[in-house]
């Protein structure tokens, strides 16, 4: 067995203000939930969905906190070797009660793919949990274990990994062991573990539209919505950040749509002239002016009997949109130049990264038409805050541009893997996919991508602090809190007995953050915090010596 450290650095992060009533684990607020109340839930689960769907709902609500709880355990511990910084996993997945683990062996070499772990969980709650409610059972039953550990063991491991229970206390061994091994190595998988997409993404066609399904409680919300309209003609407006991936997801909804067969057309109305949008749309009669030697079809047309998408609907004119509300409106329009009334049965989805609702208040954007297409709204949260989905989308994008560029990469390295996780992604999903395919390109065949693939030059990210509670339970930035509070001290002794004022400090610090970033002013207010400007404004206050 090998021995895990000390708990001290993990408990610590668990706080509790009852006078409040809140419970903070790591900066995240968190309930408790008693045995009954998860005994409960479980068996409704199982009832109402069957067992298979219910282990699969369980295996995946684990594999989200497991990818979760990686991000932080990578900045918990990171001078540590492997073997410390690793059992964060288990020994936070034991702070929540669910049973404490002992680590039998792991081995982990990121320079040609390998990694395997056997760990013995003790007192299971989901196995008492089961033996309780149905008494001894023939198959494994700590779903949300073995999918907490497989979470945890992909993010951190920069590849996908599968923990299967080979013994459970459920079917009456002494103790639960799980053995950790990449997915591929596996000749077959348990059920709810063979649909688990974040680590076998599916290729739902060409691959080029294809779509890795997310973990994260943002992204399940929205996929659920999708559901729920599917069988249904309901406009859907989504809204987000550039970069969030509306248009896949629209695509994703029309496959589910009863008029999955017929067309989808997309239309980027930003990219569209102001003078060109209305012959895009409708179309254009033969004659209608020079140039037009034969009649051609708009957009609605095309997408007759199908899906009609619209992005970027908020740079669309005023005369536009008033077209665009009529032929939703009547399901009829004339093209450019025709007096003949064109009838069209269409589904129109639409998409702004703009507040349409202050473009609405500011006459930018017509009421009436915000009404009629926002009968289910659907906003797509950016990619920073919901970093459960970045372990599966980096290999759904590793395996579609490995297989579309023919080339062959061993998964992620460590390092890669966490500035994966913690970078901010002003691009969101566009961006990752980016990154990701040219690693890809770069990486050499038969070797894992890093640092170096993803990130070019003046690219590479400013990763972010490890963060820490101090005693006040306020979270700070910290490698060690320990060692950050002597630190403070030094500054205060620094004021008071040597004769410096906070502002000659403050100036010191920002010389010191614009030095260590080469003289780039963009990279050192992000480090600090402040704008560009901000930065600017201060350099220009201290001058050259670094003091007010």
């Amino acid at each position: 067995m090998k021995a895990l450290p000390d708990f001290t650095d993990l408990a610590s992060k668990l706080q509790f203000s009852p006078e409040m009533g809140r419970i903070w684990r790591d900066g995240e607020r968190c309930v408790l939930l008693s045995n009954s109340a998860l005994a409960g839930l479980r068996g409704h689960m199982v009832s109402q969905l069957g067992l298979d769907a219910a282990s699969k709902f369980f295996w995946e609500l684990g594999f989200a906190e497991g990818a979760r709880c990686a991000v932080g355990a990578k900045e918990l511990r990171p001078d540590r070797d492997f073997l410390d910084a690793f059992a964060v996993g288990p020994q936070a997945h034991a702070l929540t009660g669910f049973g404490w683990t002992q680590i039998e062996a792991l081995e982990n070499d990121m320079s040609r793919g390998h990694f395997e772990g056997r760990f013995l969980v003790h007192d299971s709650i989901e196995a008492a949990i089961h033996l309780n409610a149905e008494g001894r059972a023939t198959d494994p039953v700590c779903w949300m274990q073995t999918g907490f550990a497989s979470g945890f063991a992909t993010a951190f491991a920069g590849q996908p990994i599968i923990m299967r229970e080979l013994e459970c206390a459920g079917m009456g061994d002494a103790a639960c062991l799980l053995h950790a091994k990449p997915a591929k190595e596996w000749s077959h998988l348990d059920s709810p573990e063979k649909s688990a997409s974040p680590l076998e993404p599916p290729v739902l066609d060409s691959g080029e539209n294809s779509m890795a399904v997310g973990v994260s409680a943002g992204f399940i919300a929205v996929k659920t919505m999708i559901e729920r309209s599917a069988p249904s003609d309901a406009t859907l407006l989504f809204t987000g950040e550039t970069g969030v991936g509306k248009e896949v997801l629209a695509k994703f909804a029309h496959r589910l749509s009863r008029r999955k067969e017929a067309p989808f057309v997309a239309l980027n109305c930003a990219a569209i002239p102001e003078g060109l949008i209305e012959s895009e749309l409708f179309g254009v009669a033969k004659g209608a002016f020079t140039g037009a030697v034969a009649a051609r079809p708009g957009r609605f047309e095309l997408a007759h009997g199908g899906t009609l998408f619209l992005d970027e609907i908020s740079t669309l004119s005023p005369l536009a949109q008033s077209k665009i509300l009529r032929a939703i409106q009547e399901g009829e329009f004339e093209r450019v130049g025709d007096t003949r009334t064109i009838k069209v049965d269409v589904r129109l989805m639409a998409a702004a990264n703009a507040d349409l609702t202050q473009s609405m208040r500011d006459g930018l954007f017509r009421a009436d038409l915000f009404y009629r297409i926002s009968t289910l709204p659907i906003r797509v949260p950016p990619l920073r805050q919901r970093r459960e989905d970045i372990p599966g989308l980096i290999e759904h994008f590793r395996f579609r541009f490995s297989r579309r560029h023919q080339r062959a990469v061993a998964g992620f390295t460590t390092r890669a893997i966490n500035a994966l996780l913690v970078y901010d992604y002003p691009g969101n999903v566009r961006e990752l996919e980016r990154m990701v395919e040219r690693a890809v390109l770069l990486a050499d065949d038969g070797q894992a991508i890093d640092l170096r693939h993803l990130f070019l030059g003046t690219d590479l990210p400013d990763l972010k602090p490890a963060m820490g509670l101090a005693s006040d339970g306020k979270i700070m930035p910290v490698t060690d809190i320990h060692d950050r509070s002597e630190l403070i001290r030094q500054v205060l002794d620094l004021i008071v007995e040597g004769g410096e004022t906070l502002s000659n400090v403050e100036g010191l610090v920002i010389r010191e953050a614009v030095e260590a970033s080469g003289g780039n002013y963009a990279r050192a207010a992000r480090t600090l915090g402040l704008s560009r400007r901000q930065l600017a404004l201060r350099m220009e206050k201290i001058g050259p010596t670094g003091r007010t």
